[in-house]
């Protein structure tokens, strides 16, 4: 049974429309785009020595089963028109799998950036409800972690049709259109991401276990976990508070709420308290959801809040969908569980939630009404106790249980490695947030990232593309350090690694949202990036970045790399955003007033950095130059302060919130950087 913070019902552990001896794993299902590459691999598993054949316009391979069950065909879909087709799969079953198009597939991965979705996209309203383009298409990635190499994620293919793209990668489908505009095919986005997680549950165990820098973490940081939570299990064991129901569930998850058999009312939100019902113990809790039929036609998001719960069971129609208890405790807990209902277990009408919640030693209490489809299900739930546990015994109470989600590695063995080999054109990745406290680190990580997936992918020219953080929290009137602008730096440094290229967004945040609106800017820069590097087309694709410096006459010389048709600064906005979802704005007071460019400071030997001014010094080539008809317009940047009369080194953007306007004049921003490598505050150099 799935035991993950998000859970659909598109498959079981393999599938679920599987009764035979062929089984596919769940990504290999209905409305998948395959890669049109020439070697396409679909996998399975079956009786030991069984014959299994795969067949798709027209071609058919086939294979035998392994000792231990397993299979794998190669499809050559190099010259494949894009279809739709009907994919068959045959051994002692058969299985049809519909509506497979052949095109580009994507993985997108990392954090809450990647994982934001369209609905959570405020200017895409309009969008969300009219966009028709089935040649676009998302497999949404339940969210499953483990400390152990997992075959099957659970998951599900979606068409950008009306009402269906709410759960999809907001960044990955801006990228998928621009895509689609260029090449006219099929485009897949595979979503495998998890909001508010560092980058170390991505890591593959093998490169990361292998790493002199890192090797023998993985298990010390596991069993650090595991003896974490060791009190608290202990705690329960020895004041008889850990769960031991033996009662029939049956009646609580499907049997009547009626006020004579004990069911009391309670409130939606805050702390559930009835004096029916005990503050600690088993409670279960019922309500009722409408479905019309409209809205059965693909897999609909209910999402759950509750407060001091570290143990539930989640039931829809009798079905359970969610649980974490003490064998399995991998999911998130409290605000948000986000469960995936798939259509099999949907009923027009009245549908039935049960929610079993076990509360050993803390106050339980609901954050709000239940989400279904995007519509709060208001008006109360239904309350019973299965059983009652006493107040707590004096000098008992503490202490929190951790879930297993965080342990590293464990993403990846559980949602990325089941993935594999399924044919990708490349990586799109969007994380860094959660790591900005150590950033120290990141650029080995990332490292250890790259080649690790490559390695398992059994291709280590895989493009990997990625997302510089954008710009976040308050401006600040000084130069300072900044968590934030070393991180960047350390995404810089990724992009030396072979076939790898970053999206500088450091223009598109918002001081009071993590999540900025903007993930239709960042969609096509990515694209601008595959297009250029991957499709062929001579397009530039990147912002400037920083090359070498120079110091001439007390004022220091910039060079950039991607200076694309020269360099231009942009004009700088009167108001800054605060949170574009509200409208919310701040008046801008520049730091150079009187300067072209903003966001450069310069310091002499002491190390004191100020605000520089900067302009641009265009190059000294014609405009029929070979430079610059190729492009490679060889401006530079001068910059120096009255304060300084010996600099020595130059930052530019390095805050958590900079104020820059420098660009190429292809429209992208230049990175930011320093050109030093004195000691900063997370020990980067």
């Amino acid at each position: 049974m799935m035991r993950v913070l998000q859970v659909t019902f598109c498959a079981m552990f393999w599938t679920s429309l599987l009764y035979a001896d062929v089984e596919l794993p769940s990504i290999i299902s209905d409305h998948m785009v395959l890669l049109k590459a020439d070697k396409v691999p679909v996998w399975g598993k079956a009786a030991p020595g069984e014959n299994v054949s795969v067949t798709l316009n027209g071609q058919t391979s086939e294979c035998e089963a392994g000792s231990d069950g397993r299979w794998r065909i190669d499809l050559n879909l190099a010259d494949s028109s894009q279809g739709p087709f009907e994919m068959v799969v045959r051994g002692n079953n058969n299985l049809k799998i519909k509506d497979v198009v052949v095109g580009e597939v994507w993985l997108g991965s990392g954090q809450s950036n990647m994982e934001q979705d369209v609905r959570g996209q405020e200017f895409a309203k309009d969008e969300r409800l009219t966009a028709n383009n089935p040649m676009l298409r998302q497999f949404i990635t339940i969210k499953k972690a483990s400390l152990k190499p997992e075959e099957n994620t659970e998951g599900f293919w979606l068409k950008v049709e009306p009402g269906q793209t709410d759960p999809m990668s907001a960044v990955g489908y801006y990228f998928s259109k621009e895509i689609h505009r260029h090449t006219k095919g099929p485009v897949g986005i595979i979503k495998a991401s998890w909001g508010g997680k560092p980058i170390e549950p991505f890591l593959c165990p093998d490169t990361y276990d292998s790493s002199p820098f890192f090797s023998g973490r993985r298990e010390s940081s596991r069993a650090e976990l595991l003896n974490r939570n060791s009190p608290f299990f202990n705690r329960l064991d020895n004041t008889g508070r850990s769960d031991r129901s033996n009662a029939d569930w049956n009646p609580f998850i499907n049997g009547s709420t009626s006020d004579s058999e004990g069911w009391v009312n309670v409130k939606d939100g805050g702390l559930v308290e009835h004096p029916d019902l005990p503050k600690y113990g088993a409670i279960w809790f019922r309500k009722e959801i409408p479905i019309s039929a409209s809205q059965m036609n693909s897999p609909k998001q209910l999402v759950l809040g509750f407060k001091n719960v570290d143990f539930f069971h989640v039931y829809f129609n009798g079905v359970q969908v969610e649980v974490q208890d003490r064998e399995d405790h991998t999911s998130v807990r409290s605000l948000n569980t986000v469960i995936f209902i798939k259509p099999e277990i949907m009923r027009e009408g009245v549908n039935q939630l049960a929610l079993r919640i076990f509360a050993p030693d803390k106050q339980y209490q609901m954050a709000w009404a239940p989400w279904f489809d995007g519509v709060r299900q208001t008006g109360g739930w239904k309350a019973k106790h299965e059983y009652g546990l006493p107040e707590l015994p004096k000098g008992t109470r503490g202490g929190n249980l951790v879930p297993l989600h965080i342990a590293n590695c464990s993403i990846f063995d559980g949602m990325i490695r089941p993935l594999i080999p399924y044919a990708i054109r490349g990586i799109l990745w969007y994380q860094g947030e959660s790591n900005t406290p150590r950033p120290h680190e990141y650029a080995e990580m990332m490292r250890i990232l790259i080649h690790g997936w490559r390695s398992q992918w059994g291709d280590m020219s895989l493009p990997f593309y990625y997302f510089q953080l954008a710009n976040y929290k308050e401006k600040k009137a000084h130069p300072d350090e900044s968590d934030w602008a070393e991180l960047r730096e350390a995404q810089l440094m990724t992009h030396t690694e072979p076939n790898t290229a970053m999206v500088v967004l450091i223009d598109t945040g918002e001081v009071k949202d993590i999540h900025p609106q903007s993930k239709d800017i960042a969609g096509k820069r990515m694209a601008k990036i595959a297009l250029a590097k991957v499709y062929g087309q001579p397009i530039p694709y990147s912002g400037p970045i920083y090359e070498s410096m120079k110091v001439e006459n007390g004022k220091i010389r910039i060079s950039f790399k991607h200076a694309d048709g020269g360099l231009m600064s942009k004009a700088v906005p009167a108001n800054y955003d605060v949170m574009r979802k509200t409208g919310q704005t701040a008046p801008l007071v520049r730091n150079s007033p009187e300067s072209e460019l903003e966001g450069f400071a310069i310091c002499g030997a002491d190390k004191k950095w100020v605000w520089a001014d900067a302009k641009i010094d265009p190059s000294t080539g014609s405009a029929d130059s070979p430079q610059a008809i190729s492009g490679q317009v060889e401006d530079t940047v001068l910059v120096w302060s009255g304060k300084i009369t010996s600099p020595v080194a130059v930052r530019y953007g390095w805050a958590d919130n900079p104020t820059c306007n420098l660009y190429n004049k292809a429209g992208l921003p230049a990175s930011p950087f320093r050109t030093d490598a004195f000691p900063v505050s997370g020990g980067a150099k």
